[in-house]
């Protein structure tokens, strides 16, 4: 089993959904990856926060297996977002964000960290996803995340990002509007041609799409009783996804095919309750119950 490293940020979230609201929870891409990912492997995190992140929610990833060598603390005040949901869910407003010390966060990696095999580049900007690159020392897999203000803010450093990744995780509609093409299987030959050989389409309740060299791949959103908040869900099936991976000894379509219904199985959990709460809490035993529904899900009998 080896261990992954996470870049991104940790963040304070306020959130409201038509299910409760939540104020000033710790989140953050780096959050919600870590928390999923420690419950395969070792996770090494490289984030900022600010003097008002308590030791207390420091204690939200001391205990488990989260290397924070590599989380600066510094002064200032901590990431923070606010958002709204609407009725369904599947969009959302920014009521505020204030990026305080995630402004200047230049992502230091210990030299420990320099030789991680698994490397998960969150929703940053793409310069500083540049900068882990020029770090880390021949990792066997990279995955980037990235997000329509990237896309068309920053297209010649995200498109340098992508000549040196292994996967892109992004959504449809970011897809077509990196590619410039609508019909999707189109945009991801398009994308591939760009860099990564393997694309994972996000698409929500709907799940997900992965096309690789060896073939495609869909796992559908699995039923759940209890919906109250997808913030993070995206980087807790990154988190599932390359922690899953860090445990087998070869990636290739197979053992691809197993790590994304591992993320969708921990993303299942997040949306569960607000903030970190379900991931801090679900069992070893409650993901293996609810990998074996997804795979009952995505089998079938021959004719």
């Amino acid at each position: 089993m080896q261990p992954v490293l996470v870049v991104g940020s940790v963040a304070f979230d306020s959130i409201e959904t038509p299910f409760g609201v939540a104020g000033r929870v710790v989140g953050g891409a780096a959050t919600y990856f870590a928390v999923a990912a420690a419950h395969f492997t070792d996770v090494r995190m490289v984030a900022v926060v600010g003097e008002d992140f308590t030791d207390e929610q420091m204690g939200i990833f001391r205990g488990r297996r989260i290397d924070l060598t590599g989380l600066q603390q510094v002064p200032g005040e901590t990431f923070r977002w606010k958002g709204k949901y609407s009725e369904d869910l599947n969009d959302r407003e920014s009521i505020y964000t204030f990026l305080n010390v995630f402004e200047e966060f230049q992502p230091i990696l210990p030299p420990v960290y320099r030789a991680s095999p698994f490397v998960f580049l969150g929703n940053i900007h793409p310069r500083l996803q540049l900068e882990v690159l020029d770090q880390v020392e021949s990792p066997e897999f990279v995955v980037a995340d990235t997000m329509n203000y990237w896309i068309e803010k920053t297209p010649e450093e995200l498109h340098q990002v992508l000549t040196r990744v292994d996967a892109l995780v992004i959504n449809d509609a970011e897809a077509r509007q990196l590619s410039k093409e609508s019909n999707l299987v189109k945009a991801v030959q398009k994308l591939q041609a760009m860099g990564p050989r393997l694309l994972i389409i996000k698409r929500g309740e709907h799940g997900v799409l992965m096309f690789g060299p060896d073939g495609f791949f869909a796992v559908p959103g699995l039923p759940l009783n209890t919906v109250r908040d997808p913030t993070g869900a995206g980087d807790t099936f990154g988190g599932g996804l390359l922690g899953y991976l860090a445990g087998c000894s070869v990636v290739n379509h197979d053992t691809l095919t197993r790590a994304v219904i591992a993320g969708s199985t921990m993303a299942s959990f997040s949306v569960e309750a607000f903030g970190l709460e379900r991931l801090l809490c679900v069992t070893s035993d409650e993901i293996q119950q609810r990998f074996l529904e997804f795979r009952r899900l995505t089998s079938f009998n021959e004719l």
